[in-house]
């Protein structure tokens, strides 16, 4: 027979085992914070050759690029078509807009159309920020 203060010790150690376990399988089962889903439209030929509000791009709609009203100049967005694991591509934020009610971002055609069709003209987005500007 074991002493009591042994077995004491021993119940209080598998207690906090027991209890840190069902801690962590709880809060491993927990889903990860989705971005919102926000509106997305594009921006192209129109504004060709123009300067971008960073005062250091001039616009090529067949860049990867886009406008957004608050995040830094320089900052790479993966830009994701709600709804899917697979349609995604990387922009630079080189532009402000979109000036739209509704609307948080303004891709150059050439990232819409890495996403959706040109002629669906507005499309439902996920936005990670990858890596912020200065």
């Amino acid at each position: 027979m074991l002493p009591k203060t042994f077995k004491t010790k021993q119940m209080k150690t598998l207690i906090t085992i027991i209890s840190s376990a069902a801690v962590f399988m709880w809060v491993v089962s927990q889903p990860y914070a989705e971005p919102p889903t926000v509106t997305a439209s594009y921006y192209g030929k129109a504004y060709r050759g123009k300067m971008c509000a960073d005062n250091k791009t001039v616009f090529d709609e067949r860049k990867l690029t886009a406008a957004h009203k608050t995040l830094p100049f320089g900052t790479k967005v993966k830009v994701r078509l709600a709804g899917s694991k697979t349609r995604s591509c990387i922009v630079t934020i080189t532009d402000r807009g979109p000036f739209v009610k509704g609307r948080e971002i303004d891709l150059s055609k050439a990232a819409f159309s890495k996403l959706a069709q040109v002629e669906a003209g507005l499309i439902r987005v996920k936005l990670d920020v990858i890596e912020y500007g200065k």
